[in-house]
C-alpha cells in the first residue's frame, strides 16, 4: 500500500483517522500500531514471513532495550547481540548476495573455478530504514541518554508508524519519546498536515512521474543510440524524478505525522540550490545524514583526531552511505566519488565555492547529475558507454552522436515537466506559497492538485516510490 494509490487515500486512511479519533489518548498508541502492522501487512501480503519478521524484529529490540536498560553490568553485551541481532537480517536480505558475488570474483581470480548459485532475495518492505531506527534506540539506551521504553504498544508504535516506516525519514527515539507519551492534535496541525500531504502527493505525482518517464524512455532507446543532448537531458530527468520522488514521500510523512499529532522532522532543505556538494548532504535526506554522524562518525572519533584519521571516518561514512542505498558496485563508486567531492572541497575548494556562488551553482550543475549518474546506472560498463555519450569528445571521431533528432523529440514531450521540476526545486516555489498559505487562493489550488494527482492514479500515471527499493 503506498500513499499515492487510490486504496490508501480513499479506504485506509479515512477508516484510520476515524478509529484514531475517536479513541481515547491512552489507547491511541495502541490504534497507530495495530494500524500500521495491518498498513505493512498489506505491503508484504506476496510475502507474509516479512510481517512475522517485522514482528518479531520488534518484540526482539523491545526486550534488548528493556535488558540494556535495566543492567549496567551486562549493557553492553546485550547491546552488541541486539546490534549483531538487527544487522543479520539485514546482511542477509541485502547483502549476501553482493558478499558471494565478490567472493566467487575472488576465487576466480585464485584460479579456482567457483560459480555460486544466484542469490536475489526480494528485499523485505523499509527494512533499511526500521533497521537503522531499531539500532539508534539500543545505542542511545546504552548511552543513558534516553530510559527504554516499557510499553511494548509504544515501542511498537515507534519502529511501525506507518507514515514513516518504509521510507522514512529516519527518526530517533530521543526525538519521539516525549510524542509517544504526550502529543497535542490541533485543527492547525490537522489542516498543515493536509497540505503538506497534498503538496508532497502533487510533486510525487504530477513532477517525479511525469518527468521520470524520459529516463525511462532512455533506458529503453539504449545508451548507445542516444545524442549527447538527450543524454543530458536524461540525467536532468532522473535528478528532479528522484528529489521529487522522495522529496514528496517525506512531505506526505510529514504531514500525515502532523494529522496524527507527531512533529517528524524535515528532511530536504532545497539541496539543489546547494553551491558545493558538502552543502549538498547537509540537505538531501537529512535524517540519513543525521543517523551516519551520530552513530558512526563521531564513535569513530570525528574529526577530533588528526587529518589521516578524519580522512578514514569520512571515506567510512561514505562507503557505508554506498552500500545503505544498494550491495552493488555503482553504490559504492558512487559513495566513494562523493567522499572525493567533499575532500577536495575542504582541502580548499569548498572556500572558493562559498565565496563565489555563482562558480558553486556552475559547479554543482554538473556535479548533481554526474553523481546520480553512478546511482542510477548499476552496470558499469554502461556506466561508460553513457559518459562517452555524455562526452562524445573523448571517444574514438565518428562512433558517437553529438546531435540527432531524438533530444528535439522528447524536448517536445518532456520540456514542460523538466521546467516545472527546475521551477519547484528552487526557493521561490515555497516562499510563494507561504506567502499565499492563509489565503482562498491556495486552497483552491491545493484542491486542483490533489483531484489533478486522483486522476493520474486512477489513470495508471503512477509509479513505486524508488526509496522502496532500499
Amino acid at each position: 500500500m503506498v500513499f499515492s494509490s487510490i486504496i490508501f487515500i480513499f479506504k485506509f486512511l479515512p477508516l484510520f483517522f476515524l478509529l484514531y479519533g475517536i479513541c481515547p489518548f491512552r489507547w491511541k498508541n495502541a490504534c497507530l500500531f495495530i494500524g500500521s502492522l495491518i498498513f505493512y501487512f498489506y505491503g508484504v501480503t506476496e510475502n507474509p514471513f516479512y510481517f512475522f519478521l517485522f514482528l518479531f524484529l520488534i518484540v526482539i529490540n523491545y526486550i534488548f532495550g528493556g535488558l540494556i536498560g535495566r543492567s549496567r553490568r551486562k549493557s553492553k553485551k546485550m547491546l552488541a547481540m541486539g546490534i549483531v541481532y538487527n544487522l543479520s537480517w539485514l546482511v542477509l536480505f541485502k547483502y549476501l548476495g553482493f558478499i558471494i558475488q565478490i567472493l566467487s570474483q575472488l576465487l576466480n581470480i585464485f584460479g579456482f573455478s567457483v560459480n555460486f548459485p544466484p542469490y536475489q532475495p526480494v528485499l523485505p518492505l523499509g527494512i533499511s530504514f526500521y533497521t537503522f531506527q531499531a539500532v539508534s534506540y539500543l545505542i542511545d539506551v546504552y548511552r543513558r541518554r534516553v530510559p527504554y521504553e516499557r510499553s511494548l504498544s509504544g515501542f511498537g508504535m515507534y519502529i511501525s508508524m506507518f507514515p514513516q516506516l518504509i521510507a522514512g525519514p529516519i527518526v530517533t527515539y530521543s526525538a519521539m519519546k516525549n510524542q509517544i507519551r504526550k502529543r497535542r492534535i490541533s485543527f492547525s496541525m490537522i489542516e498543515d498536515g493536509f497540505r503538506e500531504f497534498t503538496i508532497g502527493l502533487g510533486m510525487k505525482v504530477l513532477i517525479a512521474n511525469q518527468v521520470g518517464g524520459l529516463w525511462r524512455n532512455v533506458e529503453t532507446i539504449g545508451f548507445e543510440s542516444i545524442s549527447t543532448p538527450l543524454a543530458w537531458m536524461g540525467l536532468i530527468a532522473f535528478s528532479l524524478q528522484i528529489y521529487f520522488d522522495f522529496y514528496g514521500y517525506s512531505l506526505m510523512a510529514k504531514g500525515l505525522g502532523a494529522i496524527l499529532g507527531f512533529k517528524l522532522p524535515c528532511n530536504f532543505a532545497h539541496p539543489y540550490m546547494s553551491t558545493s556538494m558538502t552543502e549538498f548532504w547537509r540537505r538531501w535526506h537529512i535524517t540519513l545524514g543525521s543517523w551516519f554522524r551520530e552513530y558512526i562518525y563521531i564513535p569513530l572519533g570525528g574529526n577530533r583526531k588528526g587529518f589521516c584519521r578524519t580522512l578514514r571516518n569520512h571515506l567510512v561514512v561514505w562507503l557505508l552511505t554506498g552500500l545503505w542505498h544498494g550491495a552493488s558496485w555503482n553504490f559504492v563508486l558512487w559513495g566513494v566519488s562523493l567522499f572525493i567531492l567533499i575532500l577536495i572541497e575542504k582541502l580548499g575548494m569548498g572556500k572558493i565555492l562559498a565565496h563565489y556562488p555563482v562558480i558553486g551553482h556552475i559547479y554543482m550543475l554538473f556535479a548533481i547529475p554526474l553523481t546520480w549518474m553512478l546511482f542510477a546506472i548499476t552496470d558499469l560498463s554502461q556506466t561508460g558507454v553513457y559518459i562517452q555519450r555524455l562526452f562524445p569528445f573523448f571517444g574514438n571521431p565518428g562512433r558517437f552522436v553529438y546531435y540527432a533528432g531524438d533530444y528535439l523529440k522528447y524536448g517536445r514531450l518532456y520540456g514542460v515537466s523538466i521546467s516545472i521540476g527546475l521551477i519547484f526545486s528552487t526557493y521561490g516555489s515555497r516562499k510563494l506559497y507561504n506567502r499565499w498559505k492563509n489565503s482562498p487562493v491556495s486552497a483552491f489550488v491545493l484542491l486542483a492538485v490533489f483531484w489533478g494527482c486522483i486522476y493520474c492514479i486512477k489513470k495508471g500515471m503512477d509509479d513505486p516510490f524508488l526509496y522502496f527499493r532500499f
